[in-house]
Parts: C-alpha cells; sequence; structure tokens
C-alpha cells in the first residue's frame, strides 16, 4: 500500500512513468518515506514565513539567506548541507520540480560593495552533489536540464590588465551565463563568464567552456570545443 502511493506521489510531481524497481526492499521505501515527510516539514516552515503554498523539501542543516529575494517553484528539493544566498539585484527564482544535490551553494553574491544580478533556474533542472552556482552578471538554467556533481558556474571575470596593480584591486567584468533547455552537463563542467549554451546540447565530464556554442551539439574538452552534432 505504502509502495503504490509513492508511486502515485511520485507520477503526480516529478516522473509520470515512475516505478519502484522489484529488488527494492520495503524498509528502504519506508525510510524514503521518513526522509520525505522530515523534508517537507523542515520546507513547511520556510515557505510559511515568506508566504508561499509551494511544496519545498529540505534536507539536513539547508542554509538559506535573503529569504525574502527567492522565488520557489513547486515541489523544489534541496540536499543535505546545501546553501542558497539570494542578495542580488534581481531574484534566485527557482522553477517547478527543481532539485539541487547536498553540499551545493546557490549564491547570487558573495561581495555586498557590489553585489549581483540574479539566478534563474528553469523547471524540472536537476543537479548533482558539490555544485557552485554564482550569479553576480546574471545566470539563467532552462527548463529540463541535468547537471552532474562539482558542476561551476562562474559569470564574473577578474581584471588583471595592470602588471603594476594588484588583481584584486583592479576590479572585476561581468556578462552572464545562459544555459539553453534540455541540456545534459557531465560531472565536474566549469562554464565562464560571457558563455551561451544553446538548447539540446551535451558538455562531456571535466570541459572548461570559456567560448559559447549554438544548439545541438556535444562539446567537450579544456578548453571546449565542438565534438560533434547532435
Amino acid at each position: 500500500m505504502i509502495k503504490r502511493l509513492l508511486e502515485a506521489v511520485i507520477r503526480r510531481t516529478k516522473n509520470d512513468t515512475f516505478r519502484f524497481d522489484d529488488s527494492v526492499p520495503f524498509s528502504a521505501i519506508v525510510e524514503l518515506l521518513v526522509t520525505k515527510l522530515m523534508s517537507l516539514l523542515r520546507g513547511f516552515r520556510v515557505s510559511f514565513f515568506i508566504g508561499s503554498f509551494s511544496k519545498l523539501y529540505l534536507g539536513k542543516s539547508v542554509k538559506i539567506q535573503h529569504t525574502k529575494n527567492i522565488v520557489f517553484g513547486d515541489n523544489v528539493i534541496i540536499g543535505d548541507y546545501a546553501m542558497l544566498s539570494a542578495l542580488g539585484k534581481g531574484p534566485l527564482s527557482i522553477g517547478n520540480n527543481v532539485n539541487v544535490g547536498a553540499f551545493s551553494r546557490v549564491i547570487i553574491s558573495t561581495s555586498y560593495n557590489d553585489i549581483g544580478e540574479f539566478i534563474t533556474i528553469g523547471d524540472n533542472v536537476g543537479f548533482g552533489e558539490f555544485a557552485y552556482l554564482g550569479g553576480a552578471g546574471g545566470l539563467s538554467i532552462g527548463k529540463n536540464t541535468i547537471i552532474g556533481q562539482y558542476f561551476s558556474a562562474h559569470p564574473e571575470n577578474h581584471i588583471f590588465t595592470n602588471s603594476k596593480s594588484l588583481i584584486r584591486q583592479q576590479g572585476v567584468t561581468r556578462t552572464g551565463i545562459m544555459i539553453g533547455e534540455n541540456c545534459w552537463i557531465g560531472s565536474k563542467v566549469t562554464i565562464l563568464d560571457g558563455v551561451t549554451i544553446g538548447d539540446n546540447c551535451v558538455i562531456a565530464a571535466g570541459a572548461v567552456v570559456n567560448s559559447s556554442f549554438p544548439d545541438n551539439v556535444v562539446i567537450g574538452g579544456v578548453p571546449a570545443i565542438t565534438l560533434k552534432s547532435i
């Protein structure tokens, strides 16, 4: 009964074809149910504080800063020990059915004297553990994009043209990063400022992306290049 109930909930909220593998023991299903209920209770406190009625699931020891500048969609899952910080000119906007991996950092600004722009995460986006998403120059991730562990996006660059001055005192440039819809980004990918990734792209694990790419290509390497068309 519990198994069928959970399957029905998951089908309605995340994956309409979901079915538990026959090898999953009943004890694991009960543990999943308890974990989900606990994370939903944690999320309810935050939802109540910001006046939102969307389902928000918070893992253990999640830290959220500048909550009033966050827009949560429905059925958002924030993994254990993750951090969200929304100090920015624009909001941290998280769409429906988004999964933020454990230990990840989603931070618009790390500087209080020159705050960043925004972060927008589309519907059905999921990224793995230990990701870092910055929003200094603006970051947008299109819907249905899936991202592996240790992903990082840095929409900001340091100026270093004056060899007689400290780099940390020369300021920064900010252009922004845009990632299209329905992309698959492998683990340990780094995307740098000024990059636009088209729709339906695949980025190979470990790539460092410092230039833009069109729709429907496979990208890989350091620095990244087009490997083939899809």
